[in-house]
């Protein structure tokens, strides 16, 4: 299949997400996500052999939420390795990002590190050997590193509003106290968690600093970030849990591993081929971006992009 063009493709998804009718909800329940204006839109691809196309809103920072969940998982993965499996699962939910319904039913393992409780398990284990802040330092390196850019932070704003209201998520870390699967003070895990949430990031960062994710788990300068095999855990994983309750429909509509998150962010990946990161900051009934969801939809379909091709 020939090599499809790149930049009139993007340059026209985002003229027709320019004039999209329905542009979704944006996250009101954190004060930090309101302010955000929903007529934004942003996408951002890199290719295998290193190119970059952008198109709108691309430069434009903004909090990636739960896609930082796929960065601490790489992370976590390295300290422990299949050792994190006996206390998170590799299941789809089928339940909102922020239930507690399934935690009591299977004894404090969330289904996947990619719902909320999930995440914060990941949390607890990079915590191991330090305190919460040179946690966060560590994360905030390695996402630099993956995106060869020291200029990403955290936005204190959005930080500080989850802190103020992540009410559920606090909940939820210390019924995994209870059950003994938080294993630190989960106001630490908490602290790591809110502020991972709140790392700002713009489309072509966040597309760069998937690249080990296209390339079989290596850096750009040749270095290894992660086995191949991880590599393609974490996609999978990708695949089946990156959407909550919609990973399902994501993967039928779409055919790439992807993770979303409610700042309006989502980073997929055409393995072998391209990162990609598109935002905008309304969301659906299931707390995916909409029109960052249609335009990966379109993007999918013009390029010939799935892991499905040829089957």
């Amino acid at each position: 299949m020939a090599e499809p063009d790149l930049a009139p493709i993007i340059a026209a998804i985002a003229e027709e997400m320019k004039a999209a009718p329905d542009r979704g909800t944006v996250a009101s329940y954190i004060p930090g996500l309101a302010r955000i204006d929903p007529a934004r839109f942003g996408i951002a691809v890199v290719t295998a052999s290193g190119e970059a196309f952008t198109a709108g809103d691309a430069e434009m920072s903004f909090s990636i939420q739960s896609v930082s969940k796929v960065f601490a998982l790489t992370l976590a993965l390295g300290k422990i390795g299949d050792a994190l499996w006996r206390r998170v699962g590799r299941e789809p939910s089928g339940t909102a990002f922020n239930s507690i319904v399934q935690l009591e039913a299977e004894r404090g393992i969330p289904r996947n590190p990619f719902i909320n409780a999930g995440a914060i398990v990941v949390c607890d284990v990079n915590l191991s050997r330090a305190r919460p802040v040179e946690a966060v330092a560590e994360l905030l390196r390695f996402v630099r590193y993956l995106a060869e850019d020291e200029t990403i932070g955290i936005d204190r704003m959005v930080a500080s509003s989850e802190a103020e209201t992540g009410f559920r998520n606090v909940a939820l870390a210390n019924f995994m106290r209870a059950y003994g699967n938080i294993l630190h003070a989960p106001e630490e895990a908490l602290w790591l968690y809110f502020n991972q949430c709140a790392i700002a990031m713009s489309c072509t960062q966040l597309a760069m600093s998937g690249r080990y994710l296209m390339a079989s788990g290596r850096h750009p300068s040749g270095a290894s970030v992660v086995s191949p095999g991880r590599a393609r855990r974490i996609n999978a994983l990708m695949m089946m849990c990156g959407h909550y309750d919609a990973s399902g429909d994501f993967a039928f509509r779409i055919g790439l591993p992807g993770k979303s998150g409610v700042g309006g962010g989502i980073l997929a990946i055409a393995p072998g081929k391209a990162s990609i990161a598109v935002w905008s900051p309304g969301l659906n009934a299931q707390g995916n971006s909409q029109l960052g969801t249609l335009a990966l939809e379109r993007l999918a379909t013009r390029t010939g992009w799935s892991i499905f091709e040829g089957s």
